[in-house]
């Protein structure tokens, strides 16, 4: 890929047009029910997300290549926005899912709708609760993390699972390697959400990282784990994307 390439595709991250979609919200106020979901993330508080957060429609989703992503929203064109509530920013986190029970004209997730069901606190933060739904503008933004880009390695020595999260810059992985200080670099799959696995068997050895995000841009992180790394355990990185 070209620089000429690399930074269009940047640019239409950082400054992506204003598109139409709408709004509802899931849960109460707690933000219980938006814990975990099909991205894979688990304690979105622990993990940063908080409740700044959205399940996204089919359309969205885009089987859930876009967990990670984030988004500006606003409010626009309803009686129900809240004056000068400005615009909120929220991180992929889940999936809305489509409902064919007739009528289907009303479930709002259905493709080819562009939808976010955010938690309630973001909901209620450009909208009126009795309103239930809302037209809104959105666009693709930068996310901005605290800390360095984080792996939970899940599984057993013939099985790795690695759940990266905390993810700056576009914020939705692509693509992740894993290397261990004795092995080569290792091409890791998709399981789902931002779950990567791969069956070779890496215990015992220090583990590095490489992570692209869907703007083409790629990191190398290495060491991230030492040689005593459990199943189980969070590794962050030292640095991150921005």
């Amino acid at each position: 890929m070209s620089f000429v390439m690399l930074l269009a595709i940047i640019v239409s991250v950082a400054d992506a047009a204003w598109e139409d979609a709408h709004a509802t919200f899931y849960g109460d106020i707690s933000g219980t029910e938006t814990m975990q979901g099909a991205c894979g993330y688990g304690d979105l508080f622990q993990e940063g997300y908080g409740l700044e957060t959205a399940a996204l429609s089919t359309a969205l989703f885009n089987n859930g290549q876009t967990c990670g992503a984030c988004f500006e929203l606003t409010c626009v064109n309803s009686q129900w926005c809240k004056q000068n509530a400005g615009a909120i920013r929220i991180t992929a986190t889940n999936f809305c899912p489509p409902n064919y029970t007739p009528p289907v004209d009303i479930h709002w997730c259905n493709p080819p709708n562009k939808h976010f069901d955010l938690s309630m606190k973001m909901f209620t933060s450009i909208a009126e609760y009795k309103s239930g739904i809302v037209p809104v503008k959105f666009r693709r933004v930068k996310c901005q993390k605290r800390g360095g880009v984080r792996f939970e390695i899940k599984g057993n020595p013939n099985f790795i699972m690695v759940l990266v999260y905390n993810v700056g810059g576009a914020g939705d992985v692509n693509y992740l390697a894993i290397k261990g200080h004795k092995s080569n670099w290792i091409s890791m799959q998709r399981n789902w959400g931002q779950n990567w696995n791969t069956g070779v068997g890496l215990v015992g050895q220090r583990l590095s990282f490489t992570v692209k995000t869907s703007d083409g841009r790629s990191l190398t992180f290495y060491d991230v784990a030492s040689e005593s790394w459990g199943f189980g355990q969070t590794f962050e990185a030292k640095s991150n994307f921005y």
